[in-house]
């Protein structure tokens, strides 16, 4: 709780700083999207305060409506959204609780993936569905490392978001190479700048470490393009419409989700 506590008067700076640049911008879409990091930033921050219980619950929540987003864009039948959001739900909850067994629980949502399209006898569809839905655990699983990581993984959320944000506003202003096919408004200079914005924040937070680095500087792009990917195969532009200003869950927590991916893998 005290590291949280030293990092929510930055975030709180951030946020007033933020504010006033969009204030004198007068841009619409980002006075919208402000406000919804208003409403958005107190709240994480509160739950990382309230410890592993507020960031279990905080991480259940965001798991499921990412679920049914995902779900959604790709077509999943309602029963293997159910399965896969309880096999999410399931690791947060292991991680928070009983770490060691975290693995067994990760295997008994696999073979409940793999029960759902087997059970249908769905013969056209059902490879589809059991790789869409593995995909969903492997991706989303990831969330779990929130509680463990404590105020790390705060720090990470703030981290990609700022890099997010300098990577949207730098990249077209100086052009350069596409990033990828898959999302082809996104430059090489965006990222760089983004990933250096980032980089700064876990100085300026005390969160530096290489793993977190990598992750931000690594994991937070690569995050964006998996969710590029999956909204390409799906032809949407966004994952959802009901986040004022940013589309759905699924758009906000990608580059998050990323970054978790890779300081789960360097330990």
């Amino acid at each position: 709780m005290s590291a949280v506590a030293a990092l929510a008067p930055w975030l709180g700076g951030a946020l007033l700083v933020s504010g006033v640049a969009v204030g004198v911008s007068r841009r619409r879409e980002l006075l919208v999207r402000w406000c919804a990091w208003a409403v958005g930033v107190p709240v994480v921050t509160a739950a990382f305060w309230w410890g592993r219980p507020g960031i279990t619950l905080l991480a259940a929540v965001v798991a499921v409506v990412a679920v049914l987003e995902f779900g959604a864009l790709t077509r999943l039948p309602r029963a293997d959204r159910a399965v896969l959001a309880a096999a999410v739900t399931g690791l947060i909850v292991a991680a928070a609780s009983a770490p060691e067994q975290v693995w067994r629980v990760g295997a008994v949502g696999v073979l409940a993936l793999v029960a759902v399209p087997l059970a249908a006898g769905d013969a056209e569809d059902g490879l589809r569905r059991l790789g869409t839905g593995l995909l969903g655990l492997v991706s989303l699983g990831v969330l779990a490392a929130l509680a463990p990581l404590g105020a790390l993984g705060l720090a990470l959320f703030a981290a990609v978001s700022v890099a997010d944000v300098v990577a949207y506003f730098a990249g077209p202003r100086l052009g350069g190479p596409r990033l990828s096919p898959l999302s082809p408004a996104k430059r090489w200079s965006g990222t760089l700048c983004g990933a250096a914005a980032g980089l700064a924040v876990l100085a300026l937070l005390s969160a530096w470490s290489w793993p977190a680095a990598v992750a931000v500087a690594v994991g937070g792009p690569a995050g964006d393009l998996v969710e590029s990917l999956v909204k390409r195969g799906a032809g949407a532009k966004d994952s959802g419409r009901w986040l004022a200003g940013a589309g759905g869950l699924l758009d906000r927590i990608d580059s998050l989700v990323g970054a978790l991916a890779v300081v789960v893998v360097l330990g």
